[in-house]
Formats: C-alpha cells, structure tokens, sequence
C-alpha cells in the first residue's frame, strides 16, 4: 500500500511508522511541520513538511495524497493550550483539511487518531465504542477530539464509499515520548532530579487522585492495530488499551506506597500551578487522566485479532524510566528543547 501519515514524527506517528516497517512493502510518506534527520525509524519514509492549519496545506497534501491507498491523521497540537485559535485552527481546520484533500484525491481509507479524552466521563466499568463522544468537559483536548469525531461522521454520510476508522487510545507510552511529556505537562516546575528520586525508589510516599484507575497502551501496540485496520479496510471505532491499573499499582512502579489525595484539591492545585506558569498540565489535562472512563477492547481483539504486547505495567516502568532519564525522541516533534522553544515564541505572539 501507499500509506500517508500526517504526524508521523509524533508519538502515534512513530509508533505507526515502525509497524509498517514491520509488515514489509509499503510505501510511506510522512506529512508533518518539520521533518526529522534520516535514521530509525524513519528510514525509507518520503517527508513534506506542512503545517495543516497553514495557508499551502491544501497544495501538500494533493501531492502527498496523490494515488495513496490509505491516509493516517496522527497530527495534533497539543500546545500552546492558552491560545485556543491557533490550535482550532490547526487541529478542527487541519483535519478538515486532511479529509478534504483525501476526498479529492479518491483515497478509499481514512484512520483518524482519537482518543479515549473524546468519551464522556462516567461508567460502571469499561465502556464500548458506543459510549456518548462529547468528550471531558473543560479538557480543550477532549472537546476538541469530540468535535472532529462528529465532523467525521458528517463525512461518512455525505461520502459512503469512503471507509473512515477511528481508534481511541488510551495515554500513548513509550521512552521515546518521555522528553516532550516533560515539556507539555511537567515543566517548569517538577526538577528531573525528583522524577530521578521516584523512579529509583526513594521517595517512600506518592501522592495520587484517589480512586484514581488508568489504562495505558504502548505505541508500537497501536501502530499494530493501524496496520490491522489498513490491511482489512476497516471501518470505525476501536478502543485501544491494555489493562486497568490502580493508584496502587501506579505507585508500585516506583516502589512508594500511594497517598490518596481527594481529585478535587488536586486539581484545584494544579490550576493554580498552571496559571502561574509553573506547571504545563491545566487542569483540563488533569481531567483527561482523572475523568477519562475505561475503556472495552472487544471490537479491536474479535475483528482485528489485536491485543496488546505490553501490559499497562510495562508501558508505566518504560515512562517513568524514560522521564527520569528526559529521554529525548529522534523528532523535533519529541525534543524537550524544541518544544520550550514553542512555547517561548507562542508568549511573544
């Protein structure tokens, strides 16, 4: 297949990238703001750099898109979370964008990288892909997600012949993302020397959410149900996770004992630490890992045979190891120093 990825040098991107890689004979083109240097895993790729809420994305895309079999939007912007037309423009437009020039250029198959932030909060227990997508309220990133799924459906009745996917990760692990983690949610404020101390076992008590449960899922897991969804033509949502993990077995990793804290007083810390500028989490980010439900994996194991290779506790010791150490990407897209170097210029503008 001609396989087209916009944001490939992010941490879905890669994650997608490599499984390709993996199945063998494709043809891969790479769309994202800047191109990375050759090297794993971006060996063989073919790159156009564009911005998609940019003036000539149109025209690149048409080129990129010309005779592909598939296209794979990946590309988000995550930051700066303060001005929400810039990032409207590049995320809602963009992806309209991407859709528009795949109509155009006849390509028969759409995967849209969402995410389980989409899903309203609630739930006894695991939720299917049927669960409401308003996405978690006050998160820009849910509403977000939540608008171009809609957007999406709008397409699929308008334009029947053409198959759309949708897979809602859970939180995207893997080391590589550990430097950009640290850019977008934990600077200026938490020192790598304290991330240091958590990781090596020597901070006895860690404060958690209480009644906090998380799933996590690795990147090359996802890229694995991508390439699964691309081989079947398949339409659709899939929720995409490995197992449920406590507050417990999060403080495990490091070895502390978890400190329930109410999510309430949480929160309301971390939005005073964010409108101070210590911090890169808002507090709608605290919400996405907090009020985000768990999710039902059925539909991707029963119709693409997927299950994950790495279980949450993995995808949490790969982390955390990788955020002790700043572990940078090979992607502008995953550096800490060129993502603080964004943030800066977006204070300027």
């Amino acid at each position: 297949m001609k396989v087209v990825i916009t944001g490939a040098s992010g941490n879905v991107g890669t994650g997608v990238l490599r499984a390709l890689a993996a199945d063998g004979g494709h043809e891969v083109v790479g769309i994202c703001r800047r191109p990375p240097a050759p090297g794993p895993p971006f060996d063989g790729v073919r790159w156009h750099a564009c911005d998609l809420g940019g003036d000539n994305a149109h025209d690149v895309l048409g080129e990129a898109l010309a005779g592909a079999d598939a296209v794979v939007h990946a590309a988000w912007m995550f930051q700066p979370i303060r001005q929400g037309e810039r990032l409207h423009r590049t995320n809602q437009t963009g992806t309209a964008t991407v859709v528009e020039a795949a109509r155009r250029a006849g390509v028969p198959h759409v995967v849209h990288t969402s995410s389980i932030a989409a899903y309203a909060p609630g739930g006894d227990g695991p939720v299917p892909e049927t669960w409401p997508t308003t996405g978690v309220p006050g998160s820009v990133y849910g509403v977000g997600k939540a608008e171009v799924e809609a957007a999406l459906r709008r397409f699929v009745a308008e334009n029947p012949g053409t198959a759309v996917a949708v897979v809602r990760p859970t939180l995207v692990a893997q080391s590589a993302a550990s430097a950009s983690f640290l850019a977008l949610f934990f600077d200026p404020l938490v020192p790598g020397w304290l991330i240091r101390q958590v990781r090596e076992g020597r901070v006895p008590l860690l404060p958690l959410p209480a009644g906090m449960r998380v799933q996590l899922v690795h990147a090359d897991d996802v890229g694995d149900a991508v390439v699964r969804i691309l081989r079947r033509r398949a339409a659709g949502a899939f929720n995409l996770a490995a197992d449920t993990l406590t507050t417990a077995d999060l403080a495990g990793v490091a070895g502390a004992r978890a400190v329930p804290v109410p999510a309430a007083a949480m929160r309301a810390a971390v939005g005073l630490l964010w409108r101070a500028r210590a911090l890169g989490m808002s507090p709608g980010w605290f919400d996405v890992g907090t009020r985000s439900p768990l999710v039902d994996t059925t539909r991707a194991r029963e119709e693409l045979g997927w299950s994950p290779r790495f279980d949450s506790l993995d995808c949490a010791r790969e982390q955390l190891a990788g955020l002790a150490g700043g572990t940078p990407g090979p992607s502008p897209a995953l550096r800490r120093d060129r993502l603080v170097e964004d943030r800066r210029a977006a204070r300027l503008t």
